[in-house]
């Protein structure tokens, strides 16, 4: 094997590497920390129940206070309204009784960010002094072991990184396509199956079924690893790194864990839900958390993704067996040639 002498690698080189690495330190700074400086709420469906007048008054009262923030949606009473709660179709409520501060009924599970903005929000229509006679419920919390929701953040990064490294692995070390997709699923099931453990019944951060929660995030990995294996058996080393940059770079931080994905830039929150950190974050959630309420799209974006990557895998196999029956046709030919 060739190695390379010290004095062989010239200056140019040498800085030519630290830029490349300042580069992409630099890239990794505006990838993590751009989406939480730009983050801002926006259009965060909510439900106003009480008389319709009522209603009216507080919607408009509400957007007064804060334009543009929430996109009030009436329901008729409070039974309505947690309803729409429980099915993710909103992140909390408003509601109103005459001769009464406004009882605001939040989701901490759904996002402990807009809960507390829910809170600060019933201040304005009302005085301030009567919000303390008002009653708050977190309807749907999280666990007591983790009531801020930091153990589920953090969570998402494992699930990213396991389904990076997998492929990786499948892709460099399994020779043929059938043997990766095989170690694809393999580690797919088994890693949502000890990452399910340790977060639910170790960590205690996760709620429901533990077979459910392990369920998604083993589909969440393997979309992850299926793409980026995919990747590397169309394009090679670049298709991993091609893997990484979609995946991480850009999936993870617009994967709306930290803040819902109405507070990230405009457009960006969409994109995060169709890439599959995002879909894997969003399905966790209504599983753990929702009995599985609004689980139907993200599992759509995940077995998507899964299905894409897993045919390249089978392609690029193909393919690899084409070229090495074309070999020995090309090489005899060549030797015809020359006698």
């Amino acid at each position: 094997m060739a190695t390379t002498h010290p004095q062989s690698v010239t200056w140019q080189k040498a800085i030519g590497i630290g830029m490349a690495v300042a580069l992409g330190v630099g890239l990794l700074v505006a990838a993590f920390a751009w989406p939480a400086a730009r983050s801002a709420p926006a259009n965060i469906p909510v439900a106003v129940a009480g008389p319709p007048p009522a209603v009216a008054e507080f919607s408009a009262q509400l957007q007064q206070r804060a334009p543009g923030v929430f996109a009030a949606r009436e329901a008729t009473d409070a039974d309505a309204a947690e309803r729409l709660i429980r099915e993710r179709e909103v992140y909390g409520a408003f509601v109103l009784a005459p001769g009464a501060p406004p009882a605001v009924i939040t989701a901490s599970a759904a996002s402990p960010v807009v809960a507390q903005l829910l809170q600060s929000a019933a201040v304005g229509p009302v005085d301030p002094a009567e919000m303390s006679a008002s009653e708050v419920t977190d309807l749907v919390p999280l666990p007591e072991n983790d009531p801020r929701g930091a153990g589920f953040a953090a969570a998402a990064l494992p699930m990213v990184m396991g389904g990076l490294l997998l492929g990786v692995a499948c892709a460099l070390l399994l020779p043929s396509a059938g043997k990766r997709a095989a170690g694809l699923a393999t580690g797919a099931v088994l890693s949502g199956l000890v990452m399910g453990g340790v977060t639910q019944g170790w960590l205690g951060v996760l709620a429901e079924n533990y077979w459910l929660n392990s369920a998604a995030i083993a589909l969440t990995i393997g979309a992850i690893a299926a793409t980026v294996a995919g990747l590397h058996a169309i394009l090679g080393r670049a298709g991993i790194a091609l893997g990484a940059i979609t995946v991480f770079l850009l999936g993870n931080p617009l994967s709306g864990v930290a803040v819902p994905p109405e507070m990230l830039p405009s457009g960006w929150g969409v994109l995060g839900q169709a890439l599959p950190p995002g879909a894997g974050v969003a399905l966790l959630r209504s599983v753990a958390f929702f009995d599985g309420a609004a689980a139907a799209r993200p599992v759509w974006v995940l077995t998507a993704w899964l299905i894409v990557g897993l045919a390249l895998v089978l392609l690029g196999g193909v393919r690899t067996r084409l070229t090495r029956r074309e070999s020995p046709r090309v090489f005899a030919g060549s030797l015809l040639t020359r006698v």
